[in-house]
């Protein structure tokens, strides 16, 4: 499918709004933006790719924003303690959304690089309802333990980190309702669950774009273009609504939508 000005723009404005939305609750940009190109006349194996490069300089960006605006807290540094305990034999950040970024990310490049392979072999019905299933039940729980603190299970992050990391190599979408419900129902606090949510999935699709390039190797480069300049626009705008909205109500928000978004998938599946 060509891609003219006029359409290289609205493209653009489109991803720009999938990306708001995604950096703003840690979800929807791929689950959004791969069914519209679909339905616009693109092929599968165009839009995934394109969607991946979108997502992966808009969460680049967008992470950057989250971190400058105070949303997460991005410290490298080795963490002391952990580095008299390991030595020289490991490596381990400092900062909890740091560390929460490092494990969401290692756990990435596995899935992502399984997606690559299996996602050609993986029939769609089946992909489609493991995944709706999985986040319908992520925004139920969200919803039922919004008002509820716990301690963070990095067990059940690990396990999130890589299902939903297949998902998003598989199908361009699926990663973000999972990571972001995920971490607040494993404990963690809704805004910083969507900063560190916009940044590892920006590691995650740096991974199943590359290997989508070296398996597939022709890569629709106009449509990529359009979903990354669309993406890091909306950027900014995405963190500063993060900092102002209220913590509880950005949970209640992340849960209905993620509720919503799994029950979709599943109807879309098997009704429309």
């Amino acid at each position: 499918m060509e891609i003219t000005l006029t359409l290289f723009i609205v493209i653009a404005v489109i991803a720009l709004l999938c990306e708001y939305i995604d950096a703003s609750i840690g979800m929807g940009y791929g689950t959004a933006l791969s069914p519209i190109l679909l339905i616009m006349g693109f092929l599968p194996l165009q839009v995934v790719p394109s969607v991946l490069l979108g997502q992966l300089v808009g969460g680049l960006f967008g992470g950057f924003f989250h971190y400058r605006l105070g949303n997460i807290n991005l410290d490298f540094r080795q963490d002391k303690a952990i580095k008299k305990r390991l030595h020289r034999l490991g490596y381990i950040p400092s900062s909890l959304d740091s560390k929460v970024i490092l494990v969401l990310g290692v756990c990435g490049i596995v899935g992502a690089v399984a997606a690559v392979f299996f996602a050609l072999n993986i029939p769609t019905i089946i992909l489609k309802t493991y995944i709706g299933v999985m986040v319908l039940g992520i925004g139920i729980g969200i919803l039922i333990r919004r008002n509820r603190e716990s301690n963070l299970s990095w067990k059940g992050l690990i396990a999130i980190g890589l299902i939903s990391s297949f998902n998003k190599g598989a199908s361009g979408g699926g990663y973000g309702p999972l990571v972001t419900g995920g971490q607040i129902i494993s404990g963690r606090e809704a805004r910083s669950s969507v900063g560190s949510t916009t940044l590892a999935e920006a590691l995650v699709c740096i991974v199943a774009f590359i290997g989508y390039v070296v398996v597939k190797g022709d890569i629709y480069w106009m449509l990529a273009a359009s979903t990354s300049i669309g993406s890091v626009i909306a950027a900014p705008f995405a963190a500063m609504t993060v900092k102002k909205v209220n913590t509880r109500k950005l949970k209640f928000v992340i849960g209905i939508v993620t509720t919503l978004l799994g029950a979709l998938t599943l109807a879309k599946t098997f009704i429309f």
